[in-house]
C-alpha cells in the first residue's frame, strides 16, 4: 500500500491555513477542520495484490467481500485482476 500524495493546491491551502492559524486570524477549530480535510486528501492507495491478500485473510468471496465495503463484484474483480485501481477505499 502507498499513500497518495495531497495535489500541489490542498498542500498550499494547507500550508495558508496554518499560517494564518498561528496569526491569529481563524480559530483552532476552523484550522482542525482544514488539517481534517489535509489528511483525508492523502488517500491509501491498494494493488490488486493487496486487495485480494485482504480478502483472502478474511477468508471470504468476491461477494462477500464486495458487500463488506458497499460496492459491486465487478469492481472487486476488476481491481484483483489489475484492470482497475480502487479510487477510493472505504475501509
Amino acid at each position: 500500500m502507498t499513500t497518495k500524495k495531497p495535489s500541489r493546491i490542498m498542500e498550499e491551502l494547507y500550508e495558508t491555513s496554518e499560517g494564518i492559524y498561528k496569526c491569529g486570524v481563524i480559530d483552532k477549530r476552523k484550522f482542525e477542520e482544514h488539517k481534517a480535510l489535509y489528511a483525508a486528501s492523502q488517500t491509501p492507495e491498494y494493488t490488486g495484490e493487496e486487495v485480494k491478500e485482504l480478502r483472502s485473510r478474511l477468508n471470504v468471496s468476491q461477494s462477500v467481500f464486495a458487500m463488506l465495503i458497499n460496492t459491486s463484484v465487478a469492481a472487486v474483480r476488476a481491481w484483483e485482476s489489475g484492470t482497475k485501481k480502487p479510487t477510493w477505499w472505504p475501509l
